[in-house]
């Protein structure tokens, strides 16, 4: 992880969009800011729960594993990145019976595989990689299933453990012409890490979470970079709420219901959060603002 600590300015210091990707603003619910969703690059899989592949120009396909339900309407779209040595199966162990609910209300929830040439730490940016083709990919999926209006723009969400949050944190910044909020897990900002902001108006919204003076793994303190995270958005006028579990280096499971409600109140363009003067009382008891 000690890479990490010199990648992210590398990485994240540079353009924030890539070319050929046309984009096309949306309408946000608030009609004060709209997301910018990306066109589609390559031809689009058919969408459908399980795995499948997208083809973005410039980058090798990859596969993405989806868990939809083709018969409701369109909903909100979570990106879940999973951690070093997991799997995208992470995301449906993560977010439990929540991720039912998501796809029973229109949700999709989308879980990259990661690229083999990426390193040990499963995402490029990550392993210190300039390479952006997760953020390619990214916004490949939300372009597919825009355009498949299986999507509403204004619902992008982004989360992940570990390695995962940690390329959560960075398309915070780096994608926030359309994300609308975030929940990392043992992510944050590690020392040095000064990524360019994509949209400095949208004030996304964050849940973040850490695991105590124990989350401390590769030479990383989690706990430090998710406090660091959260001072940095808070600074700049984003709500963003510290979840400190205690546990360590952990999924907390209980939170899954709380993310799934954080998304739903903070889509893009709602701002101030609703949560402005307190979260609600159904959220862990560590949760603070």
């Amino acid at each position: 992880m000690r890479a990490l600590l010199l990648v992210f300015v590398a990485a994240c210091g540079g353009s924030t969009n890539e070319p050929g990707h046309d984009a096309a603003a949306v309408d946000s619910p608030t009609g004060s800011a709209r997301p910018t969703i990306p066109s589609p690059t390559g031809t689009c899989p058919t969408l459908a729960s399980g795995d499948v592949t997208f083809a973005p120009a410039g980058i090798p396909p990859r596969k993405v594993k989806l868990a939809l339900d083709a018969a409701k309407p369109r909903g909100e779209l979570v990106i879940y990145w999973h951690a070093t040595g997991s799997s995208p199966q992470e995301a449906a162990y993560s977010l439990g019976a929540t991720q039912g609910a998501i796809t029973s209300a229109g949700g999709v929830v989308a879980a990259p595989y990661s690229d083999d040439t990426a390193g040990q730490f499963e995402w490029f940016i990550v392993n210190g990689s300039p390479k952006l083709d997760d953020f390619v990919l990214a916004d490949e999926i939300v372009a597919c299933l825009a355009a498949a209006d299986r999507i509403d723009p204004a619902h992008v969400h982004s989360m992940g453990m570990s390695a995962g949050a940690l390329q959560t944190t960075a398309l915070s910044f780096l994608r926030a012409s359309y994300v609308a909020s975030v929940a990392t897990y043992s992510g944050g900002m590690p020392d040095g890490f000064a990524p360019a902001n994509q949209n400095p108006d949208n004030k996304f919204a964050a849940l973040i979470f850490a695991g105590g003076t124990a989350d401390n793994v590769f030479g990383l303190d989690f706990k430090a970079a998710s406090e660091r995270y959260q001072q940095t958005l808070a600074a700049s006028g984003h709500f963003a709420a510290i979840c400190d579990h205690g546990n360590g280096h952990e999924i907390p499971l209980d939170a899954a219901p709380s993310v799934a409600e954080f998304f739903n109140a903070n889509g893009f363009g709602v701002w101030p959060s609703p949560y402005a003067n307190g979260l609600p009382q159904s959220f862990p008891a560590y949760c603070k603002r």
